[in-house]
């Protein structure tokens, strides 16, 4: 983290959610730097830096949508929590499922929080904004620098 900014991962593959998404961090506090992948594989990819992302930096936050292309979110998150590089940043699980066996799974595979997407547009707004305040202005996030 620096200058106040963040780097947050948005592991999205819906266009209009990701658009919606960018559109609230970009209206938020602070100045959020945004990268996007639309698929499980390149999530992974990204965090371990492979192929077009050998120079990309590591994330402070990641917003993982469950139900992706190539590899499903769950097991995103599961490699994530497994890998001893990755497995410090917090990852906010954001999707359209209030399946109590989804959030259950999720919490099993070490998320640190399951946010359903509302359908009204206001309200999506305001649940992102709400997850930038949370995690930009009250936790205090490990620096990529930090002991892994």
């Amino acid at each position: 983290m620096s200058n106040g900014s963040i780097q947050v991962l948005l592991v999205e593959d819906n266009p209009g959610d990701v658009r919606l998404t960018k559109e609230a961090l970009k209206e938020g506090k602070m100045l959020n730097r945004v990268t996007v992948v639309g698929d499980g594989v390149e999530a992974l990819s990204f965090l371990r830096r492979q192929g077009k992302y050998a120079d990309a930096g590591q994330p402070d936050l990641i917003l993982l949508d469950l139900n992706l292309p190539k590899k499903d979110g769950r097991q995103v998150l599961a490699e994530i929590k497994a890998d001893p590089g990755l497995k410090r940043i917090p990852v906010v699980v954001l999707t359209t499922s209030s399946a109590e066996e989804d959030i259950l799974k999720t919490y099993d595979l070490h998320a640190n929080c399951y946010v359903t997407k509302p359908v009204d547009l206001e309200q999506f707004m305001r649940v992102v904004k709400s997850i930038e305040d949370f995690w930009v202005t009250v936790v205090k996030l490990p620096s990529e620098d930090a002991e892994r």
